[in-house]
């Protein structure tokens, strides 16, 4: 098999990469290429076969169902349920004198809130976590195989005895809106233009995967950005209205995904003046085009005050992050937070020390730890402090 992977760097590339149709999502374009991804005895990738792997029409059937079921009245609906997770989570770790703000905060609220919206009950959601991790293990050694193939494993078992479980209470007649959770939208149509068994299988994989280790790594990327840049950080506390930019800023400057999954040519196509000839894997590189120069100023400087930010963290095209909204208003509600309950919140750890994990294949970008120092909550009695 061709090993060769082409890269795709600058913004303007990238963004037209992502919107060619030439570039395929679905595996079965190079089914050598998709075996040696999967690591886990089939072609579709561990997540089975969903809209990310798909090409139009079966991609235009599949996210239409989504996003009739994951409506932005279901999202917003959730931002009091987000902010009292995000108060709880800070609660517990309030007065300990250092914490893995991975452990404690960013991995619990992200899966908590994805969990609860589809509707998988709370005694499972630490199985679904590691789940996870065990399926974006790397492809490239025994170990990782193993571990994809045990985390599929387990994660479709779970999930075929959930959906068998809500079926009978599902009824295909009620509005989008008015089902009690994600899992239960997804079955409700019909198999004439619903989901089938397989499909279904693989976007309720998608969705937890997607909708919270993505998330994760953006909290803890966004906050290792504010910490390495205390002027930024101090602006920030300062004028809280820059929140929204400046969740923007620490998804262009440090994103939780390096590169998209592979796309596959159908043909030759030209790239920036080079041909990349058909059948070849490609990867677009976000971390790159996000700091291009000739589309950012300064690309590589973390300027929260950023006038002008289009960048691609959700991606671009057809295949643009359906959980985007979802995504900026846990991170908002979790910054917010954190910042004004602990303003003299700092790093443990020299940021040499940092370990980054990489996930499978290749794509994630996050922190292995992210330890801190929370300091006084803001408004706290000092110890001694008179009444």
């Amino acid at each position: 098999m061709n090993s060769e992977v082409w890269l795709i760097t600058r913004y303007d590339d990238a963004r037209n990469a992502l919107a060619d149709p030439r570039l395929s999502k679905d595996p079965s374009a190079a089914p050598e290429w998709a075996k040696a991804m999967a690591g886990v005895g089939d072609d579709e990738g561990p997540m089975g076969r969903n809209m990310l792997n798909s090409d139009p029409p079966d991609h235009t059937r599949q996210r239409k169902l989504v996003n009739r079921a994951f409506t932005p009245r279901r999202v917003e609906a959730l931002a009091p349920r987000i902010q009292q997770i995000t108060d709880e989570l800070l609660d517990a770790v309030e007065g300990l004198p250092q914490v893995d703000l991975m452990a404690s905060f960013a991995q619990p609220l992200p899966i908590t809130v994805i969990c609860e919206l589809l509707g998988i009950p709370a005694a499972d959601r630490h199985d679904f976590a590691v789940w996870t991790r065990m399926l974006l293990a790397s492809p490239s050694t025994e170990a990782g195989v193993a571990s994809r193939r045990e985390g599929n494993k387990e994660m479709s078992r779970y999930l075929e005895g959930l959906i068998a479980a809500k079926r009978p209470d599902v009824d295909p007649d009620a509005a989008e809106d008015a089902h009690p959770d994600l899992i239960s939208a997804l079955i409700a149509p019909g198999r004439t233009d619903g989901l089938d068994e397989r499909e279904l299988l693989g976007m309720i994989k998608l969705l937890l995967v997607a909708g919270h280790e993505t998330t994760v790594n953006h909290i803890g990327n966004g906050m290792v950005a504010l910490l390495r840049h205390p002027e930024q950080l101090r602006a920030l506390q300062d004028r809280p209205g820059l929140l929204p930019g400046a969740v923007e800023e620490m998804l262009r400057y440090d994103g939780p995904i390096e590169r998209v999954p592979m796309r596959f040519t159908t043909e030759d196509i030209e790239v920036g003046g080079t041909t990349i000839p058909q059948g070849s894997a490609v990867n677009v590189v976000l971390a790159s085009a996000d700091r291009d120069d000739t589309r950012f100023g300064d690309g590589c400087t973390f300027d929260i005050t950023r006038a002008e930010n289009p960048h691609m963290a959700f991606g671009y095209g057809i295949h643009y992050c359906v959980g985007a909204p979802l995504a900026r208003l846990e991170s908002r509600i979790a910054f917010s937070t954190l910042l004004d309950r602990f303003p003299d919140i700092a790093l443990a750890v020299p940021p040499g020390e940092l370990r980054w994990r990489v996930g499978g294949p290749n794509i994630m970008r996050g922190l292995d730890t992210l330890p801190v120092i929370l300091g006084a909550r803001r408004g706290a009695r000092a110890p001694g402090a008179g009444v």
